[in-house]
């Protein structure tokens, strides 16, 4: 047996119904990838949807002052993950606005 097939049978096998596998909206998946990082997956299902109702979109991200990002995210630890998220979400923002100005022209 392959490599491959070896993985997608462990994982057949072993898999968690995590609220991340269950949704195509690429916000929620960002959202999900920096709060995993170097975090027990538990601990971030506790905050994960708490954070996904209070900034439902990278809109709404954005728009959150830093102090209410952090408030969020208190309890999962390397602030810096958030503060990362926050500014990733500033930035995509302003290039979104940025190309739609442009396309007016």
């Amino acid at each position: 047996m392959d490599l491959s097939k070896k993985i997608i049978n462990w994982y057949k096998n072993n898999y968690r119904n995590l609220p991340w596998r269950n949704t195509k909206n690429p916000y929620w998946i960002l959202v999900s990838e920096f709060m995993l990082q170097q975090t027990k997956v538990s601990q971030v299902i506790k905050y994960y949807y708490s954070f996904i109702k209070e900034f439902p979109n990278l809109e709404k991200l954005a728009q959150a002052n830093e102090k209410d990002v952090l408030k969020k995210w208190e309890g999962l630890g390397y602030y810096s993950r958030a503060r990362n998220l926050h500014s990733f979400a500033k930035e995509l923002i302003k290039k979104k606005m940025s190309f739609q100005k442009s396309m007016k022209v």
